[in-house]
């Protein structure tokens, strides 16, 4: 396992301990897992970016969309 350092705001770190202390964590378990959600987070929304660019995926209509789910059967 590799090792970072990084300098955070005076605030910030007091946020981070009071996580820690209230997760009974500690802060480089607090720090591993926001980083973990962060990533994940921006490999689904660079994921999602992808998709609304493809020129080969069709554009919807929102009034189209919006008759067809609100038509009755």
């Amino acid at each position: 396992m590799s090792q970072i350092t990084a300098r955070l705001p005076d605030e910030l770190v007091a946020s981070l301990d009071e996580a820690a202390t209230q997760l009974r964590r500690t802060r480089a378990d607090v720090v591993r897992q926001a980083v973990e959600y962060y990533l994940d987070d921006f490999e689904d929304i660079s994921r999602s970016i992808e998709v609304l660019r493809d020129p080969a995926d069709p554009v919807l209509d929102w009034e189209a969309v919006k008759h067809d789910l609100l038509r009755q059967h």
